[in-house]
């Protein structure tokens, strides 16, 4: 006895047996089902191959769709001692330097494994689903043919031929064309046909066939190849960006097959909000319409509080006036801008067309300050009071009194009224930082030019407030021929140079009023000589350079309070004691003086060691109240320089393609102990130590090590013009600001101060490296660096010269 073959097994039997009718019909019939059994194997070798596209194109999904959140945790392992804090010095990361190959082999193993993990999920669920497919078909029409025969078949028989079919279609399946094209892993059968689904996942588990084995195989190992030479491909463009989305993948293939969608919607949802964020006015990046054009300085440019001041006469006009709201825009580059000339050879030269002023080499150009030279700048060395140039003036100031020891005893110092800073950039050969500073006045760019060539520069003036620096911290002042009226007021200004200038200290003042003697110079003279011997500084030496037709007064002041305590008159008077001398951000000057602290434990009382000492042993007045998280603060001086010099030598100069000889100028947003900048020491760079307004005053002990930095508030712009720093570094700095910032503005100024080309470095929690990343892209630079590990990370992005066409015009800066 005979059955059609895709007859249902459901006990019920035939009652015509025998009939010859009926065996015409069933063989016809068996005609017609063997006809359909062979035309089901084209589909299913269709279906075969088209599974294996939506398994690839599930694998491609996975292993390169971009996460928007960069810096979520992930499992790569970061090294052990790196240590962040805060600016009340908790820890906020525990781990050493980034171990940047160790984190791309994890990357690269990761990446593979758990890849090819996730796919033989997808290829078994892919198999189970098409496995019940023809079980739901075959039974539709065999119910079909039942209803049309209606003839009794052998229980029997009709086992068999059913476990034959299934054998037949074992490892192959078929899905119809919406499940090849879904690529989802869903299956129609789920919806249609749950006992079938279930059946056919237990036989999948039980009865897995060679040939299906032997096609998950080769997806495997084709998953493999591909996993490695992509990563093999983004990793030479952005090798730990692959780190974090191999090392998030981790995280998201230990949640299963379900939790992959779910994800993946999440992340649609994720990208979609942030494109409709980026559409947004913060977002729409337009140029500063502004009468400075590029060279504007949103604090030293707002012409409409500038307007409104009722006086000028203290130069309030050459302070800093930002506006109420920090601007968004960005500043145009010069026409005709380059790439700036690398250190030493700055020093000489510089494009014409990244400074195009040529007022001071028409007015000093017979001082040698600055010539125009084709396509370049050119920098004699000269200045005022040294034409013949700037180391010939430097040995005679050594000369004139060789207590001075260049490089050894007076390592930071102070330049007032700098012209292009020739004197600062040749102190470079006797180890000396010069932090020089000049208005933005008639004398244009001078400070430009300074900082253009690679010297340490800020545009300041002295008028009606402190100096941005804290007491006694410079080594030597000096003034060549400044032009500040030091002697009138009471001596305010010059008092504010005896707040900043270090007990014992000395003040280098080569200007007519020294050697000349027309009337109105011998009048300064004597106001001079009257006002500093009641300041009690002693004036050790006067000195004639024969070359250059100049002299040089040179005075030192105290380092005890017996002068102080024997003056007949208390005029200048003593400041009260509740005036602090290291408080200067917006305070205004008073025509007084600190005493000096006399008590061996107090800052001040001893002479620094002699550099480079200075620099990595902690000062000798670090002290209790400056204890931190349970350490003593020497103790955390000397755990931060060994954490940066790690960071350092083992990931910034070796593992973020940084070219490093291309990098001079160099800020540090915020600088804590310095420990950054001590770490490239025996680099040819030199850098800016910012101590922001709101954190710890730690400035002090930065210039104790012989180094130079500011106090600043970064809501508002920094006293630099646009495109003057090579590399800017903020540890845990963006994630404070935004609290009380706008974040938008603050990038705004970091796009204002980094050259083309420049570098960005940050250190911070997962939540403010994506915002920061995805501003840098909408400002097209390049992302060149990321890591991430506890929910901290690093990024370093590269500024580019691109620039947008739309224009924003700024009211307050126009003139």
């Amino acid at each position: 006895m005979a059955v059609g073959k895709y007859s249902r097994v459901d006990g019920r039997r035939s009652l015509n047996c025998c009939s010859t009718t009926s065996l015409v019909v069933f063989v016809a019939f068996c005609l017609v089902g063997v006809w359909m059994l062979m035309s089901t194997v084209v589909p299913i070798q269709n279906q075969d191959s088209s599974s294996e596209e939506t398994v690839n194109e599930v694998k491609r999904q996975t292993t390169t769709d971009k996460d928007p959140k960069q810096f979520e945790d992930s499992s790569g392992e970061l090294p052990e001692t790196v240590i962040k804090r805060d600016d009340n010095g908790n820890d906020l990361q525990s781990e050493s330097h980034l171990d940047i190959k160790n984190a791309q082999n994890v990357a690269e193993d990761v990446s593979v494994n758990t890849t090819e993990e996730k796919q033989e999920e997808l290829v078994s669920k892919e198999e189970s689903e098409v496995k019940t497919e023809p079980e739901s078909e075959n039974g539709v029409e065999g119910n079909q043919q039942e209803k049309l025969v209606e003839e009794k078949s052998d229980e029997k028989l009709e086992t068999e031929e059913q476990t034959k079919t299934e054998a037949e279609n074992d490892g192959d399946g078929k899905t119809n064309d919406h499940e090849a094209s879904s690529g989802d892993g869903e299956s129609n059968s789920e919806a249609g046909n749950t006992s079938d689904f279930q059946e056919g996942e237990k036989k999948l588990e039980g009865d897995e066939t060679s040939d299906g084995i032997k096609q998950e195989d080769e997806v495997t190992i084709q998953i493999e190849k591909e996993n490695v030479e992509k990563y093999q491909d983004i990793h030479s463009e952005e090798s730990d960006s692959n780190n974090i989305e191999s090392q998030e993948t981790t995280a998201e293939n230990e949640q299963g097959s379900t939790e992959i969608v779910e994800s993946q919607n999440e992340k649609e949802t994720q990208q979609s909000s942030l494109s409709e964020h980026k559409s947004g006015h913060e977002w729409k990046w337009k140029l500063c319409d502004v009468t400075a054009g590029p060279d504007y300085i949103p604090c030293l440019d707002n012409w409409g509080s500038i307007r409104k001041l009722p006086s000028t006469m203290h130069y309030e006009h050459r302070e800093r006036h930002c506006p109420d709201e920090a601007p968004t825009c960005l500043v145009p580059l010069p026409e005709g801008y380059k790439r700036s000339i690398q250190w030493p050879t700055s020093r000489e030269k510089i494009w014409y067309h990244n400074v195009p002023h040529t007022k001071l080499a028409v007015v000093k150009g017979h001082q040698n300050w600055v010539k125009v030279t084709g396509e370049y700048l050119t920098f004699p060395g000269g200045g005022t009071q040294f034409k013949n140039g700037a180391l010939h003036y430097i040995d005679f100031i050594q000369k004139s009194l060789p207590d001075i020891a260049w490089g050894k005893r007076s390592r930071v110092i102070l330049d007032v009224g700098c012209g292009v800073a020739s004197f600062g950039g040749f102190l470079f050969d006797r180890d000396v930082l010069a932090m020089s500073f000049a208005p933005k006045d008639e004398h244009e760019a001078q400070v430009q030019f300074a900082l253009e060539r690679g010297i340490p520069a800020i545009s300041a003036v002295m008028g009606t407030k402190r100096l941005p620096f804290p007491s006694s911290v410079y080594d030597l002042v000096h003034c060549a021929r400044c032009r500040v009226p030091w002697h009138i007021e009471g001596g305010k200004l010059l008092l504010e140079l005896n707040r900043v200038l270090r007990p014992g200290g000395y003040f280098v003042w080569s200007a007519t009023p020294v050697y000349q003697k027309l009337p109105e110079d011998v009048g300064i003279w004597k106001a001079m000589s009257k006002l500093t011997k009641s300041m009690c500084w002693d004036l050790l030496v006067i000195k004639k350079d024969r070359l250059n037709g100049v002299a040089a007064a040179i005075y030192r002041k105290p380092s005890t309070n017996e002068c102080y305590n024997e003056r007949a008159r208390n005029d200048p008077p003593l400041c009260s004691e509740s005036d602090d001398p290291n408080t200067s951000w917006n305070v205004s000057l008073e025509a007084c003086m600190h005493k000096v602290p006399e008590d061996v434990l107090n800052r001040g009382s001893q002479w620094p060691p002699k550099w480079p000492l200075r620099l990595e042993k902690p000062p000798y007045w670090l002290k209790s109240q400056l204890d931190v998280d349970g350490r003593s603060a020497p103790e955390d001086f000397i755990s931060d320089y060994k954490h940066w010099k790690k960071v350092v030598s083992e990931t910034y100069l070796n593992g973020m393609g940084i070219n490093w000889s291309s990098v001079r100028n160099v800020m540090d947003m915020r600088a804590v102990y310095g420990g950054f900048a001590a770490a490239l020491k025996d680099l040819k760079v030199w850098v800016m130590n910012v101590v922001p307004v709101d954190s710890r005053d730690t400035l002090p002990i930065i210039f104790e090590r012989g180094l130079t930095g500011i106090y600043h508030d970064w809501c508002e712009s920094f006293s630099t013009y646009p495109r003057t720093y090579d590399l800017l570094h903020a540890d845990h700095l963006f994630s404070v600001l935004k609290k009380r910032c706008n974040l938008v503005a603050v990038i705004a100024e970091v796009d204002r101060i980094l050259r083309p080309e420049g570098k960005l470095i940050i250190w911070d929690n997962a939540e403010t490296l994506n915002e920061v990343e995805s501003m840098a892209k909408s400002l097209q630079w390049d992302i060149r660096f990321t890591y991430s590990k506890d929910n901290e990370g690093l990024l370093c992005i590269q500024k580019t010269f691109w620039r947008p066409a739309e224009r924003e015009t700024i009211l307050s800066a126009i003139a």
